[in-house]
């Protein structure tokens, strides 16, 4: 039998992730060899702090606080620190010394993707990220690989586990978002900071790498549009699920303009990407991805609609994407070729949010009185915002006696610039008191 060549692995971050993977790579070793046609010896793990409590029982002799020293000698290198700085720069150097390197770094690959696969480039060696986006699901390569030979046209994902387990709450039992959260908090679903999942940065990374890799264009977090879930009631919910609809925070990214078939407002061809609160009727496919599960809707010329679904986060999960990607960069070292490189074959324009044609839900609330819906249809169509549904509830002021109705409005596609100019016309009328919520619509 021939022998394996040995391929020595270098771990940099040793969190919930990187524990699992440290695990995998010492208790599955020959598995992982007979897989990669290479025995994939961990030669050490970074840390900040070698005494810090871990959820694996790892020997300590293959910890260290050198990072820079353990890449310098690596064949591969796994990144699974997070943040910008010295992640960059250490997996900067491992490709420069010829080292593949995978990570889960979702923010540094969305703000600084286009450097990271030059110099990947430039060295012949693989980058990979799999986990960068939705955990265990594999989406990345099957939008690189097995879709390559198809057009993407448009992707809708449940990214983010924390924001999608709190609207879950909302919706199934009537909490509010602050009680949803502290339920997430306490089961560890959300961080004791939760501003970027909440606020939706999180999602909006991996927009960025999923517009990338589906347009074959570099996209970065700046072209990303991103609203968050904290601004989002118990009542936006309830008349949301009364009208047949489910809010989720999506991440979306889809061709836009006349070569793609659709239309925008500014008569631009280009590719949205955008992260936003989203009512999506309840027969959705992604409407039935509950708790902290994600899910990502692909829509392909050829393929049709495909949905990929599983858990989003945690340390198992997250480290069967991460290995997944270790395999392939071992097998391209050991088959000698070059590492597996991005294809971006064009620049496709991004496109602003005002660019976006959607339908929108807007919350109205307002004087009980003749003549009220009239007054508001005649505005909206005046604007070109057409009424597809719109509902009314009356609710009585106990101390006051006062009448008001709650009014729930669902257009037809409009775009965001007419929407707006015909929000801010409502909130002129004298019988609006209040604008209570504005937000998008998908597959209606």
């Amino acid at each position: 039998m021939t022998e394996l060549r040995t391929l020595k692995v270098a771990l940099l971050g040793c969190g919930n992730v990187g524990a699992q993977v440290a695990r995998i790579l010492l208790d599955d070793a020959d598995m992982l060899a007979s897989r990669a046609g290479a025995r994939l010896e961990l030669a050490g793990i970074a840390v900040r702090n070698i005494d810090a409590p871990r959820e694996v029982d790892l020997p300590r002799e293959l910890f260290t606080t050198d990072a820079e020293t353990l890449v310098k000698d690596a064949d591969l290198v796994i990144e699974l620190m997070g943040g910008i700085e010295p992640a960059r720069s250490l997996i900067l150097a491992a490709m420069r010394n010829g080292a593949c390197v995978v990570t889960g770094n979702k923010a540094l690959v969305a703000k600084d993707g286009p450097t990271l696969h030059e110099e990947a480039d430039k060295a012949g060696v693989q980058l990979s990220y799999e986990a960068a986006v939705a955990g265990a699901i594999p989406i990345l390569r099957p939008i690189r690989d097995s879709l390559s030979g198809d057009r993407i046209t448009r992707v809708l994902g449940i990214v983010n586990g924390t924001t999608n387990f709190i609207l879950d709450q909302m919706d199934s039992t009537g909490a509010q978002f602050a009680d949803a959260l502290a339920e997430a908090q306490r089961l560890g679903y959300a961080e004791a900071d939760p501003t970027a999942d909440v606020e939706g940065h999180d999602a909006a990374s991996k927009a960025a790498i999923l517009a990338s890799l589906s347009f074959h264009t570099r996209f970065s977090l700046d072209d990303v549009y991103c609203e968050g879930i904290s601004s989002v009631t118990a009542a936006d919910i309830a008349a949301a699920k009364d009208a047949g609809f489910v809010i989720k925070l999506l991440a979306i990214a889809e061709k836009l303009g006349a070569a793609a078939g659709t239309e925008t407002a500014d008569g631009n061809t280009g590719v949205s990407v955008r992260v936003h609160p989203t009512l999506l009727p309840r027969e959705h496919p992604l409407a039935a991805v509950h708790g902290a599960f994600n899910a990502v809707f692909v829509e392909a010329e050829n393929a049709g609609e495909l949905m990929f679904y599983g858990q989003g986060a945690g340390g198992k999960p997250t480290a069967s994407a991460v290995m997944g990607d270790l395999i392939s960069a071992a097998r391209s070292i050991v088959l000698g070729g070059p590492g597996r490189a991005e294809t971006t074959t064009g620049q496709v324009l991004a496109l602003p949010i005002a660019s976006a044609v959607t339908s929108y839900y807007i919350g109205l609330d307002v004087a009980d009185q003749p003549g009220v819906l009239a007054k508001i249809a005649r505005l909206f169509a005046e604007h070109g915002v057409s009424i597809e549904i719109m509902r009314q509830t009356i609710h009585r002021d106990a101390d006051s006696n006062i009448e008001s109705a709650e009014l729930r409005i669902v257009t037809h596609r409009a775009s965001e610039a007419a929407l707006a100019a015909t929000v801010e016309a409502v909130k002129g009328l004298d019988v609006i008191n209040s604008v209570t919520s504005v937000l998008r619509v998908e597959g209606v």
